[in-house]
């Protein structure tokens, strides 16, 4: 995977437009928790959002999604299983982040 910078990424607003400032995840035992949407951007031809709960923000943890359109046109978030494409866009949204003095 290649590295990307800042001008690679384009901000979107799909998760926001439907969902507001949260999204509601179902985990694995059924619950469903809320998730902050940090961030939303495209890259090249894929879709990323950058998500938070409270818990992952103590701990200074991200979940970083793809955002997929399924087949009856619903906005859906896919896991990123590429290792390497998780944390090239992770340093990606890292890099955007930083402020500078």
């Amino acid at each position: 995977m290649t590295a990307y910078t800042p001008d690679d990424a384009v901000p979107i607003q799909l998760l926001r437009e439907a969902f507001g400032d949260e999204v509601m995840l179902e985990g694995e035992e059924g619950d469903s928790k809320p998730l902050r949407i940090l961030a939303e951007f495209r890259i090249e031809d894929r879709q990323y959002a950058v998500l938070q709960s409270a818990a992952m923000k103590r701990s200074d943890e991200l979940a970083l999604f793809h955002i997929v359109t399924d087949e009856q046109g619903e906005l859906q978030l896919a896991t990123v299983e590429d290792d390497d494409e998780w944390e090239a866009v992770l340093e990606l949204y890292d890099e955007m982040t930083v402020l500078f003095d």
